[in-house]
């Protein structure tokens, strides 16, 4: 009896102390967030008086009315969302492929391709090569920038690749012998089973082409009409910050702007909500994906 109430009472302290951690943890990795969007929501000049923590001490949409004042913030979003989802399905599709080809014992020339993919990750030109690049592939100043280059990912092709051999072969021969050809196989057996590692990798596309900001700036700051989101709000970050040194101090000073006052704080937060919500809206609707293991029972061997 006395080794039995010991053993509750170690599970109860354990539990206590594991939940109390667990709840720290999750407290702080959100409460940053958090503080952003009260931050984005409270009024700027009553922002820099500090002391902003759980709940905007003066309610005011200024910030975003700012954020959203000019129309080219839309054509930027709309820049922004083709890019994502373009570059997400190709970016999978033909990785994926390659990966399925390269997965396969009797495709001879499977080592030396897969050596030329994984090259690619630790060796790269550099910024000026890949420029002259762009340029005379005639891509700069042009949407497809945004797609050519990444069109096949050497990490994702291994994270596939690896998938991929997982998988039961006897599934392949099953399909070969009731006459499916590699690309039937390919678009109808692999790509269902494959579903939790293909979703995990367009969700991280997905987030590098929506954040991506630099390749606007190097080959596309000419045409406004093709500048992203991220760009468009990293210009308003600068500029926000450009105008409070000017002022005289980048922190404290607030600017007027024709939409009304702001301070770099205010307008950074409202930025920041705005460019996170779209992948914190589509995240909840992939997380199921992550569940591996949907080919589980298709074969018995």
């Amino acid at each position: 009896m006395k080794v039995r109430t010991l053993s509750k009472i170690e599970n109860t302290v354990f539990q206590t102390i594991n939940t109390l951690v667990m709840v720290l943890i999750i407290v702080c990795t959100l409460y940053p967030f958090w503080n952003t969007i009260v931050v984005s929501l409270n009024q700027a000049t009553d922002t820099l008086r500090g002391g902003i923590t759980f709940w905007p001490r003066k309610f005011s949409l200024q910030n975003y009315k700012i954020v959203f004042a000019t129309g080219t913030i839309y054509n930027a979003f709309f820049i922004s969302v083709a890019r994502t989802v373009i570059n997400t399905v190709v970016n999978v599709f033909f990785t994926s492929m390659i990966a399925f080809a390269l997965s396969r014992r009797e495709f001879v020339l499977r080592k030396p391709f897969t050596m030329v993919l994984i090259l690619s990750m630790y060796v790269n030109a550099g910024l000026i090569p890949n420029y002259f690049l762009m340029r005379s592939l005639h891509l700069t100043n042009s949407f497809f920038v945004y797609i050519v280059p990444g069109i096949v990912n050497a990490f994702n092709f291994v994270v596939i690749r690896t998938y991929m051999k997982s998988l039961p072969e006897s599934i392949i021969e099953s399909a070969k012998i009731d006459g499916c050809g590699d690309f039937r196989i390919f678009l109808r057996i692999i790509l269902p089973l494959c579903l939790p590692v293909l979703a995990t990798i367009a969700l991280f596309v997905a987030v590098d082409s929506w954040n991506a900001w630099f390749d606007t700036l190097i080959y596309n700051s000419g045409e406004a009409r093709l500048h992203t989101l991220q760009y468009k709000l990293m210009e308003y970050i600068q500029s926000s910050q450009s105008q409070a040194k000017s002022a005289g101090d980048v922190g404290s000073m607030s600017m007027q702007s024709t939409a009304g006052m702001v301070t770099p704080v205010s307008i950074r937060a409202a930025v920041t909500v705005v460019a996170a919500l779209p992948i914190l809206v589509v995240y909840p609707f992939m997380q199921r994906y992550f569940v591996v293991g949907l080919n589980v029972g298709g074969v018995k061997e």
